[in-house]
């Protein structure tokens, strides 16, 4: 009996230290993809994928640069969507900032090779100009009911924050009950001055991480058209959800405005991953949602989504757990106990 799917990609910060050796440990069959990948990375006379990942050490100032993390996610998530059982049907594919590029070339609108470049060539662009900086906060409690007022209250101190002098800061990624919010250092720490540490660890910055997703990004997204051009992108071969909720399908896709938006809007505008959740749970009701690897901390993200959604009657986190248990329907495949869940 088919299981029908969506695939969710995650983004930066998803390979850490337990991660080292991901490709080697689940896809050694896949080596020469991997190896066209380094080919690649030469031509920029950068250190290629599979040495990064057969490394006998992680450091956290090595592997969280945007030049370094973005190809090994890259590399990790594209092999995970591959190597799917074969009786899952993806309905449709999206995927988190970064996952949005991954997510091009797991539905078939860009080749493995030419979402490579766009991966590789966005990471590094980002890192060589590391523009301001993100930090993370919660509007939802433990037991992640919705608290649109709290929400509201937070984007209006962000709002306020933003409009002092010298402080940028926005919201950057919509996140399930999660705010992602970039700046500059002044707008950052005029955000963490307002609000106390919650949770032993929120607000918590994000190592690496440029202002993604925001205004300050917009030399960033021109210089990264000047060198990835639209012939690059083709027809999606399955739907793709982006950062606003929009279906891009196959057969219907207009290829020059995908190539705007991936380059364009997706960069210097807010990322609503929550709204492509939603969309993908209303939309195409699937009996999974598969989040690729590597590391497992989007699921909290995209079952947060679905219970802001109240999707299946599930308001709270309890409520998904016990669907969870009951029968799962979210798969996280950086995880050991429930990557066999979907690749057979």
């Amino acid at each position: 009996m088919t299981r029908t799917a969506v695939v969710i990609c995650p983004g930066r910060g998803t390979y850490n230290k337990p991660e080292l050796g991901y490709l080697h440990r689940h896809h050694a069959q896949r080596m020469d993809l991997f190896h066209s990948f380094d080919t690649i990375r030469a031509e920029a006379g950068q250190e290629a994928v599979t040495a990064l990942d057969g490394a006998n050490r992680y450091t956290v100032s090595k592997y969280s640069r945007g030049d370094i993390a973005s190809p090994l996610i890259y590399a990790a998530s594209l092999a995970d969507a591959q190597a799917l059982a074969e009786d899952i049907e993806v309905v449709a594919v999206t995927g988190n900032s970064m996952g949005w590029y991954i997510a091009l070339a797991a539905g078939g609108a860009l080749s493995p090779q030419d979402g490579f470049r766009v991966v590789n060539t966005m990471g590094t662009l980002m890192q060589d100009q590391l523009i301001g900086g993100q930090l993370v906060y919660p509007f939802v409690g433990e037991n992640w009911e919705n608290d649109a007022a709290r929400k509201a209250e937070l984007l209006a101190d962000v709002a306020r924050i933003n409009a002092s002098d010298g402080c940028d800061l926005a919201l950057s990624i919509d996140l399930g009950g999660m705010l992602v919010l970039a700046g500059n250092e002044a707008g950052l720490k005029a955000f963490e001055a307002a609000y106390p540490t919650i949770q032993d660890r929120f607000p918590m910055r994000l190592p690496n991480h440029a202002a993604f997703h925001t205004a300050l990004q917009v030399p960033v997204a021109a210089e990264g058209r000047a060198r990835l051009g639209a012939e690059m992108f083709g027809q999606p071969e399955r739907p793709l959800i982006d950062g606003r909720g929009k279906i891009w399908w196959p057969g219907a896709t207009d290829t020059q405005a995908l190539w705007d938006y991936t380059l364009g809007h997706q960069v210097t505008e807010a990322y609503d991953f929550t709204r492509a959740i939603q969309t993908a749970a209303r939309e195409f009701a699937p009996d999974l949602f598969i989040v690729t690897g590597p590391g497992a901390t989007l699921g909290g993200a995209v079952a947060q989504s679905l219970v802001l959604a109240d999707w299946r009657g599930m308001s709270d986190k309890a409520a998904f757990q016990a669907q969870q248990d009951a029968q799962p329907i979210l798969i996280a495949m950086g995880r050991d106990d429930q990557r066999v869940l979907a690749t057979g």
